[in-house]
C-alpha cells in the first residue's frame, strides 16, 4: 500500500469552529496525525451547531452537528482544559512531540497561558505554529472578533456578489472555507523551509486578509481601472456570455467565453447573423455591447429545454451546466464516477456519508477515512502515548476537570 504524503507528520490542533480545523481536516486527509484538543465536557463549540443531527442505528437523535462533522473526520480527540495549569503542561507536552500546532484564539490569548508561539517555540525550535485569527496579529482591528458573514462585508466580496439592488453573501462560509485552504497551503511550505533548514516558524493568518485575497481578477480589475466593479446576479465578467439564462422550462449556466465558442454557440442555436452583426463578432465587442446581447441570447435560450439545449451545447463543444439542487449534485454521473460522496463506519450513526477530498494524488493518495471523533475519545490513548499519562493519573485528573 502507497504511504500517504504526510505520514510522519503530527498536528496538535488547539481549534474550533471552521477555518482551522478543515486546514487540519486537510492536513488529516494526507496522511498527517491530528490530535483535536477539545474543552472537557463541552468540546468544540461546532458540536452543538446543528440541526441537523445525524440519526443512530436505531433512529434516535445523535447529539454532533452535521457542521462538525463536515472539519473533524480523521483526527484524535483529547479533552484538556487549557486554563488549569496542569492542563497547559499536558498540551505543552504534546506540543514538544509536535511537527505543527494550530489555533484560532483572538491574537494574544494562548500568551496567557503559556501556550503561544514564543513558549512552545523554546520546547521545540523546529516546531511550524499556525494562528488564525479574524484580523491578524497586528493593526487596529487586531482584537476583534468576526465571523465569516463579517468579513465577507469587510473584504469586498459582498460588493460584487448578489443583484445590482442589493449586496449578497455568498451561500456558503466562502471565507472561512478559503481561508482553510491558505492555512493548509501555508503550513505545508513551512514544513518544506523546516525540512531545508531545522527551523520551524510563525504563520499569521487572517480571514480578512483571505477574503480580500480571494477577490483575485475582480480586485486587479480595480486597481487597474479605477472603477468599482458592479454586481451582476448570475451575470460574470469574462466573455459573452458568461451567465445564468432561463430555457423553456428550467436554467443553466452558459459559458462562450472566445470566440470560437461564442461561433459554436450560434451553430448550435442556428443564428449565424449574430457573428455578422459587428456589435457581437469579437469577445471585446460582446462585452462592450453587453446590453444589446443579452436580451436577444434570453430569447434564443427559451426555445428549447434544458435538456435540449444542454444535449446540443456539449455536441457542439460549449460550456454549459445545469443548476443542481443537492439531490441532483450527488446523483450526477460525473460526480458519483469521480467518488465524491464516501461512507464511513461511524460508532455513533452507523454508516456516515461524508463529502470527498478532491485532491487525486497518483502516488500518495487520499485512501482512507476515519469518522470525526467522539469527544475525548483518544485522551487515554493519546495522553497516554505521547505524554505519559497513567491510567491512575488519567484518573485524578479527570476528577478535578482537567480532562
Amino acid at each position: 500500500m502507497p504511504s500517504t504524503a504526510l505520514a510522519g507528520i503530527r498536528v496538535l490542533d488547539l481549534s474550533r469552529i471552521l477555518a482551522a480545523p478543515l486546514a487540519t481536516q486537510m492536513l488529516g486527509d494526507l496522511g498527517a496525525e491530528v490530535i483535536k484538543v477539545e474543552r472537557p465536557g463541552s468540546g468544540d463549540d461546532s458540536r452543538t451547531y446543528g440541526p441537523p443531527f445525524p440519526a443512530g442505528p436505531d433512529g434516535e437523535r445523535t447529539d454532533t452537528a452535521a457542521f462538525y462533522l463536515a472539519c473533524n473526520r480523521n483526527k484524535q480527540s483529547v479533552t484538556v482544559n487549557h486554563a488549569t495549569a496542569e492542563g497547559q503542561e499536558l498540551i505543552r507536552a504534546l506540543a514538544a512531540r509536535s511537527d505543527v500546532v494550530v489555533e484560532n484564539f483572538r491574537a494574544g490569548t494562548l500568551a496567557k497561558y503559556g501556550l503561544d508561539h514564543e513558549s512552545l517555540r523554546a520546547l521545540s525550535p523546529r516546531l511550524v505554529y499556525l494562528s488564525v485569527t479574524g484580523f491578524g496579529q497586528t493593526g487596529p482591528y487586531a482584537q476583534r472578533p468576526g465571523y465569516d458573514g463579517i468579513f465577507q462585508a469587510m473584504s469586498g466580496m459582498m460588493s460584487v456578489s448578489g443583484h445590482p439592488e442589493e449586496p449578497m453573501k455568498v451561500g456558503v462560509s466562502m471565507v472561512d472555507i478559503l481561508t482553510g485552504l491558505y492555512a493548509a497551503t501555508a503550513v505545508l511550505a513551512a514544513l518544506r523551509h523546516r525540512d531545508t533548514t531545522g527551523e520551524g516558524q510563525f504563520i499569521d493568518l487572517s480571514l480578512l486578509d483571505c477574503g480580500l485575497a480571494s477577490l483575485s481578477h475582480f480586485a486587479m480589475n480595480y486597481l487597474v481601472s479605477g472603477q468599482v466593479p458592479q454586481r451582476r446576479g448570475n451575470g460574470g465578467y469574462g466573455g459573452i456570455p458568461s451567465q445564468a439564462f432561463q430555457c423553456k422550462d428550467k436554467p443553466i449556466f452558459l459559458v462562450a467565453g472566445n470566440d470560437k465558442q461564442f461561433a459554436a454557440f450560434c451553430t448550435a442555436a442556428d443564428r449565424p447573423d449574430l457573428l455578422q452583426d459587428p456589435r457581437f463578432a469579437s469577445t471585446s465587442a460582446r462585452i462592450a455591447h453587453r446590453e444589446q446581447i443579452l436580451p436577444v441570447l434570453e430569447e434564443i435560450l427559451r426555445t428549447r429545454t434544458r435538456d435540449e439545449w444542454l444535449a446540443v451545447l456539449d455536441e457542439h463543444d460549449v460550456p454549459a451546466g445545469p443548476f443542481n439542487e443537492m439531490p441532483e449534485v450527488f446523483a450526477d454521473p460525473q460526480i458519483r464516477h469521480r467518488e465524491m460522496l464516501v461512507e464511513v463506519e461511524d460508532p455513533l450513526s452507523g454508516r456516515l456519508p461524508l463529502l470527498a477530498n478532491p485532491i487525486r494524488l497518483s502516488a500518495t493518495p487520499v485512501d482512507g477515512y476515519t469518522p470525526p471523533p467522539a469527544l475525548g475519545e483518544h485522551t487515554a490513548d493519546v495522553l497516554g502515548r505521547l505524554a505519559g499519562v497513567t491510567e491512575t493519573r488519567l484518573a485524578e485528573l479527570r476528577a478535578r476537570g482537567v480532562v
